[in-house]
């Protein structure tokens, strides 16, 4: 069977990515054959590209995707032929019309959501259920907290002002327009703040009355860094789970003592969802969000699968809000 893919002999630029035609065959033991109808765009996809997360060549791109499985291997129980299915995977691949993949990270859709939607939140929704639901300061969380977001009006960044509204937390985003910061506070951040405009760390301090946050939840990583651990009060926790800006440098770790005894952490969707169980659990706490209206996907870019350079040109100049999908 052929199917359109976009691949990467060499990593680059926006321009390296290429269509070409690949044959697809039939699943092995625990691998499923899944025809896409929409596929998520993520940062870490342009990270793979250009090298900044290094990966054998060629690649075929992609985390995320929603589709019908055509058949599965032996020993795949969970689904079957003709199942909606959704997954946020390793290894990289979904920038596709049809591909072979382990069916561990693959979860039965429920009808209620769509396959755009489906492709959409799967990589971003489970980054923000395990941050808000796992990465947890030393003290918990409880309702009222103050939380730090940056980055709150990209993919998982609208998820999370939704879903923390919902566990009663209070969510101070920050985003670099102000349009931005509209879109977070329209997504039930409890504060935006600008920060090409304004000292992030001083305001947060104003929001808390001095106390500062428990945690900051930082995907800029490098620009952020110095900031997002000024921001923190006794015992808090900085969890780095990007890059954006570039990553951060070599810590001196006595800095986290005279903070305050802090704690930093650099999280990975990948080990949260390494088994079928936490997968699954994960992905029915993001389901049960979602079909219960307390949080909604927002697709703001949709591209078609011969129009992804374009599309990544837009995710790195920051052009991008909420979460974009390229159809199939």
């Amino acid at each position: 069977m052929r199917s359109k893919a976009i691949r990467i002999d060499r990593n680059g630029g926006p321009e390296e990515l290429k269509i070409v035609d690949v044959e697809v065959g039939e699943p092995g033991p625990g691998e499923i054959r899944i025809r896409h109808y929409a596929v998520g765009l993520n940062f870490i996809d342009t990270y793979q590209r250009s090298g900044l997360y290094p990966l054998s060549l060629p690649l075929q791109l992609g985390m995320e995707a929603a589709g019908v499985v055509e058949a599965v291997g032996e020993g795949v129980t969970h689904l079957k032929a003709g199942d909606r299915a959704a997954y946020a995977s390793q290894p990289p691949g979904a920038y596709c019309e049809l591909r072979v993949m382990p069916a561990k990270s693959v979860c039965k859709l429920p009808d209620a959501i769509s396959f755009e939607t489906g492709a959409a939140m799967m990589l971003k929704g489970l980054t923000a259920q395990y941050l808000l639901k796992k990465t947890l300061p030393a003290e918990g969380l409880q309702p009222g907290d103050f939380i730090l977001f940056h980055a709150a009006a990209g993919g998982v960044g609208l998820i999370a002002c939704q879903w923390a509204k919902a566990l009663g937390l209070q969510l101070i985003g920050t985003a670099g327009t102000d349009a931005k910061c509209r879109l977070a506070l329209d997504h039930g951040a409890a504060h935006a703040i600008n920060y090409s405009t304004e000292n992030f760390a001083e305001r947060v301090k104003e929001i808390t009355g001095g106390k500062g946050v428990k945690v900051v939840y930082d995907s800029v990583g490098k620009d952020t860094f110095e900031g997002s651990l000024n921001c923190l009060r006794p015992f808090g926790l900085l969890a780095i789970f990007g890059n954006g800006s570039g990553p951060v440098p070599p810590v001196n770790l006595g800095v986290l003592a005279s903070k305050g005894s802090l704690y930093i952490t650099r999280p990975t969707l990948f080990t949260h969802i390494a088994t079928r169980e936490s997968t699954q659990a994960m992905a029915d706490d993001l389901f049960a969000a979602v079909t219960s209206g307390a949080v909604k996907i927002p697709i703001e870019q949709r591209y078609a699968l011969a129009d992804v350079q374009q599309a990544h040109r837009d995710l790195e100049a920051r052009k991008t809000t909420g979460c974009t999908i390229l159809t199939l």
